[in-house]
């Protein structure tokens, strides 16, 4: 007779498949929030008066929120259980969302943009727990890539909708637009998600917030992996912070173009991701880290070299979706090599690992900013400097000769 490890061993095909789709439309509203307005970054631009370097500090305090948001909500679920934060947080979302539909001026819209970034952060860190709550080794790995796979349409879609939005209606329709797809989620959540940390594992522990803080930053190799997968995704703001400009700017791209090209870039990060899930399976995490990063130096350097040659837009676009490919090996592996070995505290370790993702990106956007994307080698290169100091971090704090298998 087998004994059933984990809660979601139990689950029938159907119900793993409901949590899936469920659990990525959660996690898919950080990325649509970030993403669907990014096509609308220059008509925001010139309808409020302002210059570039001011929208894109919008971004700026969206990732404020969602770091401060998952800071809050993921050690919150750990003590009081997952469903009622989720639910409330993506409650807030859609009050933001609204809000910044109705902004007037840029101080507004940044306001109401940090409180779509704490909604949106019940869903990105309690989701990545529950998962946890129900699963482990690589049934753990095979869910987090179907989700993965389900939240990376999320990027692929949102600048694609948003610059078709854009031709029907103004930029404060694409919050409206939010705003209805929080509503939503809230009401899939509600009638679909049952609570999958049980009482005896929350209510009576006797386990601070500090305790669980403790516990995940004295384990080495979470920290060197946090840290990895917070530069991974600076790497990646600076793209997304960066690529409305350049390519609808230098480029001459329409919103629409640009939303097409986006989400050929964006079938690079599923891609990544569905095919690192197969190699962690023979090779571990650590060591797809290992040559991902690799292959995002060389792809940064390529695009330096092909811009400062003057090769034009193919050469920017082509090493570009190669680096944004190798982005999507990263993103399962931290996600895995982070939370497996902290079950017992899910909930601050996937905020932890959210905080730090939204800290980064929020750091290197007034970079991007400051900086300016006249041509792709800035871009590039604060991509590669990213990814330079994540090679540090994993061989020098992390050391992958050293992470136990899962």
């Amino acid at each position: 007779m087998t004994t059933t490890i984990h809660p979601g061993d139990s689950l029938s095909r159907r119900q793993k498949l409901i949590y899936v789709l469920v659990l990525g439309l959660l996690t898919a509203l950080g990325p649509f929030t970030v993403d669907l307005y990014l096509p609308a970054f220059p008509i925001i631009s010139e309808e409020l008066g302002v210059s570039a370097t001011a929208v894109q500090l919008t971004l700026t305090a969206t990732t404020i929120g969602f770091a401060a948001g998952q800071l809050v909500v993921g050690p919150f679920s750990d003590k009081f259980g997952r469903r009622i934060p989720l639910i409330l947080a993506t409650a807030v979302h859609v009050g933001a969302s609204i809000g910044a539909a109705m902004s007037t001026d840029i101080t507004m819209l940044g306001m109401f943009r940090v409180l779509q970034g704490i909604g949106a952060a019940g869903g990105a860190v309690v989701a990545m727990a529950m998962i946890r709550d129900l699963f482990g080794g690589y049934q753990l790995v095979k869910m987090l890539s179907r989700m993965a796979l389900v939240n990376g349409m999320a990027p692929i879609l949102a600048p694609v909708i948003g610059s078709q939005l854009l031709g029907i209606v103004d930029w404060p329709g694409i919050f409206w637009f939010l705003a209805a797809y929080g509503a939503m989620v809230v009401v899939a959540a509600s009638v679909f998600i049952v609570e999958t940390l049980p009482a005896e594992k929350r209510k009576f522990d006797g386990v601070r917030v500090a305790d669980r803080y403790r516990a995940v930053f004295s384990d080495r190799i979470f920290v060197g992996t946090i840290l990895v997968g917070g530069l991974n995704f600076a790497a990646l703001f600076t793209y997304l912070s960066a690529s409305t400009f350049l390519f609808q700017t230098t480029f001459n791209f329409t919103p629409q173009q640009y939303g097409y090209l986006f989400a050929v870039n964006s079938l690079g990060i599923v891609s990544g991701v569905q095919v690192a899930s197969r190699l962690m399976r023979r090779i571990g995490p650590q060591w797809v880290l290992v040559w991902a990063t690799i292959a995002q130096v060389a792809a940064a350097l390529v695009m330096v070299v092909f811009d400062q040659l003057g090769f034009g837009l193919w050469g920017v676009i082509v090493p570009l979706w190669f680096f944004i490919c190798a982005t999507g090996f990263m993103f399962p592996s931290v996600q895995v090599q982070a939370l497996t070995r902290h079950g017992k505290q899910a909930g601050t370790a996937a905020s932890l690992m959210g905080a730090t993702n939204f800290a980064f990106a929020g750091l290197i956007t007034p970079v991007v900013g400051f900086i300016g994307v006249a041509t792709a080698t800035p871009m590039a290169l604060i991509m590669g400097t990213c990814i330079l100091l994540a090679m540090a971090v994993l061989w020098f704090v992390v050391r992958p000769n050293t992470v136990p298998a899962f």
